[in-house]
């Protein structure tokens, strides 16, 4: 049958949804999964996956280590460089529930660890650093190992599979958390694969991103060169790293990030008022190759919060609204409503412009 436009809907890449309360009251993983479930046409069953934070308030103070294993030599070999870095206080497998839609799963354990404080002090590292470059160094060095999330008190849960499934999958009904992000996938430059979904994550920091970055190779190479590594075939990963870098290494606030990754055309700074110019001045020209181009809807979620962004031309689709200490957002409002249908405030956000929401009382202590 041809595809007649106006005859048949054709989705304008992934879905993303968010869900956070303010408050940090928490709720189950369900409510994201049901949001992500009324956007299935937006994915093709190629990926999907979720973050969740505060699930893990056994084990907060240490650092939630979700690795996927293609076999048990890579497994045996990882586990000999954690336990030469990281004490270890549990071991697992991650709980999973046997279903149809998702096939082929690698072995998928998950480790709650803290860096071995002799090995620390010799890196001369912050604990931060020393635990992100030993992630870089597993997902670099040993084949067959891929660790996929890193944070505390929060864990990645990601796999080919359309999102609802993935959901079921490793049961987010089960998990009790004050914010949740989900992602659909439906690639179209890279493989489809379980270290290609989304979330893309590095210790608490955790992207979803429905759109295509046109300026990848620009940023993976300026990123690269500060202990970055890009090889996870996706134009996503480098959201993260950027981020990363730009929050914890430069030390630029959300909306100064956001500045820098969706800046403003040169001809709408020249129009700001002269402190906001020379600000909106100063980031484009010291790091212009951190503009990321090319049309992009994100939410990115952090241990304090998160911040949704469009692409400065806003070429992908995006709602936020409220509804007492919950905000929400999403690539469609009924991805909204099928779990709060009487959300208030209702925003399309302007290209460009950062919507970022805070927990109330800063940082998680749950």
């Amino acid at each position: 049958m041809k595809l007649v436009e106006g005859r048949v809907r054709i989705p304008s890449g992934c879905a993303i949804s968010g869900i956070i309360s303010r408050d940090r009251r928490k709720f189950t993983g369900e409510r994201i999964v049901e949001s992500m479930k009324v956007m299935r046409e937006r994915s093709n069953g190629l990926g999907g996956g979720f973050a969740a934070y505060g699930i893990y308030p056994k084990y907060k103070d240490s650092y939630a280590l979700h690795i996927f294993y293609n076999d048990s030599n890579a497994k045996r070999e990882c586990e000999a460089f954690l336990n030469e870095h990281f004490e270890i206080d549990e071991a697992s497998e991650l709980p999973t529930r046997k279903i149809p839609e998702i096939t082929d799963e690698p072995l998928i354990w998950r480790y709650f660890a803290l860096p071995r404080p002799s090995r620390l002090a010799a890196s001369q590292l912050d604990e931060r650093e020393y635990t992100a470059r030993c992630v870089f160094a597993i997902n670099a060095r040993i084949d067959g190992a891929y660790v996929f999330s890193s944070g505390k008190n929060m864990g990645v849960f990601k796999a080919v599979g359309y999102p609802e499934d993935v959901g079921r999958f490793y049961m987010l009904d089960e998990y009790e958390g004050y914010m949740f992000i989900g992602h659909g996938r439906y690639p179209t430059n890279t493989p489809g694969w379980w270290g290609g979904a989304h979330p893309f994550s590095l210790l608490d920091f955790a992207v979803v991103h429905n759109g295509e970055i046109s300026s990848y190779d620009a940023n993976r190479r300026f990123i690269e060169m500060f202990g970055y590594r890009c090889a996870l075939m996706t134009d996503t990963e480098v959201i993260t790293y950027i981020l990363d870098y730009l929050i914890c290494h430069v030390g630029l606030t959300l909306e100064e990030s956001a500045s820098v990754i969706a800046a403003p055309f040169w001809s709408s700074i020249a129009k700001k008022p002269p402190e906001e110019r020379e600000r909106l001045t100063y980031l484009r020209t010291m790091f212009p190759s951190l503009l990321v181009t090319g049309p992009f809807s994100i939410i990115f979620c952090f241990e304090g919060g998160m911040m949704a962004l469009n692409d400065r031309l806003k070429l992908r689709s995006m709602v936020t609204a409220e509804k007492g200490d919950m905000v929400y957002v999403a690539s469609e409002e009924c991805a909204i409503r099928a779990v709060e249908p009487d959300a208030e405030n209702l925003r399309y956000p302007s290209g460009g412009e950062p919507v970022i929401v805070t927990l109330n009382g800063g940082k998680d202590n749950a």
